[in-house]
């Protein structure tokens, strides 16, 4: 019996070998694909992504460039891949085709496009699902993401400053800019509280060198005035305090500069 059993097992598996697939046996399996031409896949692709259907649009884009490597579609299809894995919320998938495209193609007619959507990709890599539902300070976030956007952005710019795309990436690149500093503030404040004055003033400080005409330089400059006015560094309390007045008089930050400061 067992006998028996091996050869009808043998015999089956020598079926399925010369079939070469199971489309024979199982019609569910047949590849609707099969002959498809290259503007078929792409037009595919594209009805899918415009339904927000991405994983199969990334399917559909992918087995077009395995099937067709070579051609406008397939380089398009590179493209779209990485924007469909942007839509996704796939940022390091998107980030990987993106970087691909930009070594394969340099001088493409988009890709300045290509170095945007990296900007794009990374400037939404901190939103994670708990903050989609559960609104969060973007200031308090890791500040990774954001810094390694700003860097995108700021690519985009120096290769292709007349790119249709540069005016949203100048815009974007002020809004991390000010974002970076309010985080910075948020850690000053944090080393306040544990009176790591030393610590805040430097945070502070940096601030002040290297986010200038941000929101957060009076607040930064607050920081200063009682961190070193904690620190009994007067002169420097002093300076950070003149400067404060001087140029936000009616800003909050001056007020609670006055308050807080030990003469």
């Amino acid at each position: 019996m067992r006998y028996l059993r091996l050869i009808f097992i043998t015999g089956l598996i020598a079926f399925l070998t010369g079939c070469g697939s199971l489309n024979g046996l199982f019609p569910d399996q047949v590849d609707q694909t099969k002959n498809w031409s290259a503007s078929k896949f792409y037009s595919e692709a594209k009805k899918a992504l415009g339904e927000g259907d991405y994983e199969l649009a990334v399917q559909y884009y992918e087995t077009l460039e395995a099937r067709y490597p070579f051609g406008r579609f397939a380089q398009q299809a590179q493209i779209e891949t990485a924007y469909a894995y942007y839509k996704a919320a796939e940022p390091e998938s998107s980030l990987a085709a993106s970087d691909r495209f930009i070594k394969l193609h340099p001088r493409h007619p988009n890709i300045d496009y290509v170095y945007y959507l990296k900007g794009l990709a990374n400037f939404d890599a901190g939103k994670d699902i708990v903050s989609t539902y559960l609104p969060q300070d973007p200031t308090q976030r890791d500040p990774g993401a954001a810094r390694q956007s700003f860097q995108d952005f700021g690519e985009l710019l120096r290769r292709f400053p007349e790119s249709k795309y540069a005016k949203d990436a100048r815009q974007r690149m002020i809004f991390l800019r000010n974002n970076l500093a309010a985080y910075e503030i948020h850690v000053a404040r944090y080393y306040m509280k544990r009176k790591a004055y030393i610590a805040a003033a430097n945070r502070a400080k940096y601030v002040v060198e290297n986010f200038q005409r941000t929101t957060a330089v009076p607040n930064a400059l607050n920081v200063m005035v009682v961190a070193y006015s904690q620190l009994g560094l007067k002169k420097l309390s002093g300076d950070a305090m003149r400067i404060l007045a001087a140029n936000y008089p009616e800003h909050p930050a001056y007020q609670k500069a006055q308050n807080n400061i030990i003469n």
